[in-house]
């Protein structure tokens, strides 16, 4: 199944993994943000990891 949509939830605390994790799709200024037209397809074992190792699981993803 492929990812359709990714965000991040109220609670980010910029720890930074997701963007070590996935520079493609995540950038972390004072949060983490997902970046515009961002390639999920191409990024999804990536953007899984990242939501698996989010310390305080706030990175949420949608399969179509």
């Amino acid at each position: 199944m492929a990812i359709k949509k990714v965000w991040v939830e109220d609670g980010c605390i910029s720890c930074g993994l997701c963007e070590e994790v996935a520079e493609d799709i995540f950038e972390v200024d004072e949060l983490s943000e997902v970046k515009e037209g961002a390639d999920f397809e191409a990024n999804e074992d990536a953007i899984k990891e990242a939501a698996e190792g989010c310390p305080v699981e706030v990175i949420k993803f949608e399969e179509e």
